[in-house]
């Protein structure tokens, strides 16, 4: 039986406590939210009928600055997984730095089913639920899974209906003619490579590092352009059908100019290089990019990993006992909280641009992520290096540290007897 993400979330707290010695104070304010919100959502559907749908928005930590984290529309979305993103949104802020929190918000819905008309009319329902919970100083949302800068574009309308001003900065993500960010559409690969470049230096390579990259969406298909171009030699990719493999390389502009909608084990061309997705994984490499789903290395194909370096631009793509096997072979794996945290930073830098009612280039944009993650990983590589840890626990460390000097800052609080 798959386990509660909400204690899996808590249990990954305890043992970073425990390591670094976080203040009591600080772990017993941490164990829970702060704030759950339940949203019941009348929508008048195409046909007339009016359906309820449940909600959700958890603002976890507000300490370093307004509760931030999307909002994703699924039919699996649970309260338990709304507060377990949300707290991993809480880390993914601190460990890169950004004076924000983490939040999360959900609707139990399958968006295929709904016409476009009926997702407009629910995501309008869930922001006149939750009213004044939102904010540009509050709780600033963003996309997730199944929800883009067309819902973000929307929940900016709505809000300014209620409000009666126009606020870009409520939300992130926004398409650009209404206030979203250059370069936010390849941040989060964008932020990825940043980080791989830092990464690298500590594994043994040559001058054209080999990179295999599971999945083929917006992470995936740009973390091998930008790889491509920078003389990494790209010898495999993925999507939903499979993957292809090529050890002198592949021809990733080609592949990005695919037709949509057509997968890359269909392509007449790779005929005789398709793979399977796990194989892929297994392949002699230096990097390995998981880019697609969560749970992909487990503790049954963790030990046929044969990469130099795991870099997880996916959300939980390596599962806790994987972790273990990794680390005892020596691969390192930067973790999903660092290395995809280049789209957090990015929505990030476009609610400054709203907030300062400016806008900055595409270059500019590349030039404030480029140190922020870069830094980032170090500080991470800094404190697994001190306590003898995996670079996840080392970027736990890192993001609790800075919790914890925003907790004792902004309220006060005393230091009280550390974690056993």
């Amino acid at each position: 039986m798959e386990k509660n993400p909400f204690v899996f979330a808590q249990e990954q707290l305890q043992h970073a406590a425990k390591i670094m010695n976080l203040d009591a104070n600080v772990l017993n304010v941490l164990q829970q939210p702060q704030r759950i919100h339940e949203f019941a959502l009348p929508v008048v559907m195409d046909s007339g009928e009016v359906r309820v749908f449940e909600a959700y928005r958890v603002q976890y930590d507000d300490s370093r600055g307004p509760f931030k984290g999307g909002i994703r529309y699924h039919r699996d979305v649970s309260l338990d997984e709304v507060k377990a993103l949300s707290f991993w949104m809480l880390l993914k802020t601190a460990v890169v730095g950004i004076p924000m929190g983490g939040g999360k918000g959900g609707v139990i819905v399958d968006p295929d089913e709904l016409s476009e008309g009926e997702l407009e009319r629910l995501t309008r329902a869930y922001v006149r639920a939750g009213g004044g919970i939102f904010g540009p100083l509050i709780d600033v949302p963003a996309p997730d899974v199944n929800t883009s800068g067309r819902e973000m574009d929307w929940f900016v309308d709505e809000f300014a209906k209620l409000t009666g001003e126009h606020q870009p900065a409520v939300i992130t993500g926004k398409t650009v003619e209404n206030g979203g960010s250059e370069g936010r559409g390849k941040a989060t690969a964008q932020g990825g490579y940043f980080v791989l470049e830092e990464a690298i230096k500590r594994i043994d390579v040559g001058d054209a590092p080999t990179v295999a990259i599971q999945g083929f969406g917006n992470a995936g298909g740009n973390m091998a352009r930008i790889c491509h171009e920078h003389g990494y030699k790209v010898v495999a990719v993925s999507d939903s059908s499979g993957g292809v493999y090529d050890e002198n390389g592949l021809d990733v502009p080609a592949l990005l100019e695919m037709e949509k909608g057509k997968k890359i084990c269909d392509l007449p061309e790779y005929e005789e290089k398709c793979i399977e997705n796990e194989a892929l994984l297994e392949l002699p490499v230096d990097v390995l990019v998981p880019a697609a789903l969560e749970n992909q290395i487990t503790e049954e194909n963790a030990s046929r990993v044969q990469a130099k370096l795991v870099l997880e631009l996916a959300n939980g793509p390596t599962t806790p006992k994987a972790d273990k096997i990794l680390f005892e072979k020596g691969i390192p794996v930067v973790p999903d909280i660092l290395a995809n945290a280049g789209g957090v930073t990015v929505s990030y830098f476009e609610w400054d641009q709203n907030l300062k009612n400016e806008k900055w280039t595409e270059e500019e944009v590349d030039a404030k992520l480029s140190p922020i993650m870069k830094d980032s990983f170090a500080e991470t590589a800094k404190r697994a290096d001190e306590h003898g840890v995996d670079l996840r626990t080392g970027a736990d460390i890192l993001a609790l540290e800075r919790v914890q000097d925003a907790m004792r800052e902004r309220f006060g609080l005393k230091a009280a007897e550390k974690v056993a």
